[in-house]
């Protein structure tokens, strides 16, 4: 028969007290300072000592070391430092849209319009991309026309009732 023993050091065990609740914090600010008091400070913060302001101060202060380090990093083959001076001195590219000609009836209705637009497309004149921005834009103005047209509708009706 086997018995049972218990481990010596789960004998004793008792379990924690329950923590002392915390004092509840008072006002925030100076307890000193009572509704009404002068101020010990009559003059205010004096200007320029805010964090923000002391460490752009020291920025602009060492401002050519910064460069001239970054400048050498960058001759020294480091990437990430090319690339931020690169950043700072050559505007990004960005793609612009081709100007394209084509034959356009702008008064033509909207699908005729669309079909002129796939035309050109078939034939080369206009790229795929920028054919479906004008057919995009086509769709665009048709919508805002017919909600245009729909209200005009409203208001005459609301005009004939009243």
């Amino acid at each position: 028969m086997e018995t049972h023993i218990p481990p010596p050091w789960g004998t004793d065990w008792q379990p924690a007290p329950p923590p002392e609740p915390k004092p509840k914090p008072g006002p925030p600010g100076n307890p000193k300072w009572v509704k009404g008091m002068k101020s010990p400070n009559p003059a205010g913060r004096p200007p320029g000592s805010t964090a923000q302001t002391i460490l752009l101060k020291r920025m602009l202060e060492n401002a050519d070391g910064i460069v001239d380090m970054l400048i050498f990093k960058a001759m020294e083959g480091d990437t990430n430092s090319a690339s931020l001076i690169l950043s700072r001195i050559m505007p990004s590219i960005k793609a612009q849209a081709q100007r394209v000609a084509f034959d356009f009836d702008h008064t033509a209705p909207v699908s005729q319009q669309v079909e002129q637009v796939i035309a050109a497309m078939a034939d080369g004149s206009v790229p795929a991309d920028i054919g479906r921005q004008i057919v995009d834009a086509i769709g665009s103005l048709s919508a805002i026309r017919a909600t245009e047209q729909l209200e005009a509708r409203i208001i005459a009706l609301e005009e004939k009732q009243g």
